[in-house]
């Protein structure tokens, strides 16, 4: 659309040129802002890689049981919507809770609720919002999956964002309880009376949280520092974060023999997948520089639990 025209000067001669500002355009912008303040606000990415979780856990008690998948649909897209749903408002109160320390760090100043996008009454509605529609579908499916999905939102809000996050270094051990609960949530969905295996699915999240929390901890120690945050590299240093992550990758090694009911080859891929983990953490444990040693870490973690898990998936369909 011409909205005026705008004069400028190249040498001696006085140039008029036309002003055009697209409506349309600037619109889609303001609403592409929106969404990404948005899908920021939630933590979308958390909540991908929960879902991911929470589905293998719905589609293993469906397996266990001997349970078809389309004769369980309704349950399934209850607790897909359900653990979206809680997850994306625990996170949206986690940010409301945090406003005042993420405008302090790089990695978060830009969320909605430090730049002003977002107000913090919006972001407590929204949280509050999600968590209670969330729970009203996980309660649909069964009781163990509701109770279950109201212990990790607690978790995470109340006993990590609250209380431990800006007064203990065990803030990361807290959190991963909350984190680990998404394939217990799926399985009690689909069956109440959770199987060992959903306990095992409940320690691989609980001990892949660590190494791959204080990996980021490492690359962003600045910036906790700044906000006051005590993670663990920041009041005990490198050396000391380096060996609790290998510690806890350590701890992951025989739960792969637990889940034999999956086949070999998944056992074999699940032991590859954490042997390869051991062997880049002390590859590099002293060779490398610190920084370069945690991306690597923290990049393995994610493509661990995204191969492992779906590896489950792919395990009891051959």
């Amino acid at each position: 659309m011409l909205k005026g025209r705008r004069a400028f000067h190249v040498g001696d001669t006085k140039v008029i040129q036309p002003e055009f500002q697209n409506e349309d355009v600037n619109g889609k912008e303001s609403k592409s802002t929106l969404v990404k303040d948005f899908l920021a606000l939630i933590k979308i990415g958390i909540i991908n890689s929960n879902i991911i979780t929470a589905f293998t856990g719905i589609w293993l008690a469906l397996f266990y049981n001997g349970l078809g998948f389309f004769d369980h649909l309704d349950k399934v897209i209850l607790a897909i919507i359900g653990t979206w749903l809680v997850i994306a408002g625990s996170c949206a109160l986690n940010n409301y809770i945090d406003r005042d320390i993420d405008g302090k760090m790089d990695r978060t100043k830009s969320r909605p609720t430090v730049n002003g996008h977002f107000s913090s009454n919006f972001a407590l509605t929204i949280g509050l919002l999600f968590v209670t529609l969330g729970e009203l579908f996980l309660f649909q499916t069964t009781v163990t999956a509701g109770l279950i999905g109201a212990f990790g939102s607690f978790i995470y809000v109340v006993l990590y964002s609250l209380w431990s996050k800006r007064r203990y270094t065990l803030n990361t051990v807290i959190g991963s309880f909350s984190g680990a609960v998404p394939p217990l949530i799926g399985w009690a969905a689909i069956d109440g009376n959770l199987h060992i295996v959903s306990w095992v699915l409940f320690l691989i999240m609980f001990l892949w949280q660590p190494p791959h929390f204080l990996a980021l901890a490492m690359r962003r120690t600045d910036d906790y520092r700044d906000a006051g945050i005590p993670m663990l590299p920041v009041v005990y240093g490198f050396q000391v974060t380096k060996r609790q992550i290998m510690i806890w990758i350590f701890c992951l090694l025989p739960l792969p023999f637990y889940l034999l009911s999956l086949g070999i080859p998944f056992v074999i891929l699940a032991t590859i997948l954490n042997i390869g983990w051991i062997v880049l953490g002390l590859t590099g444990y002293k060779k490398q520089d610190d920084m370069k040693w945690a991306t690597k870490m923290f990049v393995y973690s994610l493509n661990y639990l995204t191969i492992l898990f779906v590896a489950m998936v792919i395990a009891t369909l051959l």
